[in-house]
């Protein structure tokens, strides 16, 4: 599994914005045959720092994710309205 949590810090004036596009690029990946999940997580204190949690079978799905259209709209009207944008790759221990 490819897992990928991104730290994401949004610019206050840009907050309602950015969460309508971030949900809607959420909402499309969860259909890509490879995502088994795709959250999207708000710090209750804080509406300006936010996570996506994102799980794919393996990474060659996440590089198909990236060649989406929606993602690439995301990528080009969303991206620009953050602060900072922290990707962090993880894989599943093995037992």
């Amino acid at each position: 599994m490819f897992v990928l949590v991104v730290n994401l810090r949004i610019k206050p004036e840009n907050v309602e914005r950015f969460m309508a596009m971030v949900l809607a690029n959420a909402r499309e990946a969860r259909n890509e045959p490879g995502c088994r999940q795709f959250d999207v997580l708000v710090d209750p204190q804080e509406k300006t720092k936010a996570m996506l949690y994102e799980v794919y079978n393996d990474e060659k799905a996440f590089e198909a994710h990236q060649q989406t259209p929606h993602f690439k709209k995301y990528l080009a009207e969303a991206v620009p309205l953050l602060v900072s944008r922290e990707r962090h790759v993880y894989r599943r221990a093995a037992p």
